[in-house]
């Protein structure tokens, strides 16, 4: 019975699979090389796009709130002990500082 149910769920995968496979064909040539650098060169610019206006700003705003707390967190210990702990919020501030400024320099370091 179990051997069934495991046949049972192995075959309704496989007939999934088979429903979303989609052939991918290079150009009648069967220019493989030439139909990737195709799709890369289309879609580079979208992906440029997403990363800088998406993904940039969301690392930008996680680093500024970490980097805020964390000055807090050091505040309230240098109250408590007497001895503000520099090095977590100057690690945070220069990560902060490097994702604000990525974009105008990383496309020209991986040749965007």
């Amino acid at each position: 019975m179990k051997t069934k149910r495991i046949l049972r769920i192995l075959t309704a995968a496989m007939a999934l699979a088979l429903l979303c496979v989609v052939p991918a064909f290079a150009a009648g040539t069967g220019d493989v090389s030439g139909a990737v650098e195709q799709t890369w060169t289309a879609a580079s610019g979208q992906l440029k796009t997403i990363v800088n206006n998406v993904v940039f700003p969301a690392l930008d705003a996680i680093l500024a709130v970490f980097f805020f707390v964390k000055v807090g967190t050091a505040y309230f210990d240098y109250r408590k002990h007497g001895q503000f702990e520099w090095a977590p919020p100057a690690i945070l501030l220069a990560c902060l500082i490097f994702t604000l400024t990525a974009p105008t320099y990383i496309w020209g370091i991986i040749g965007m």
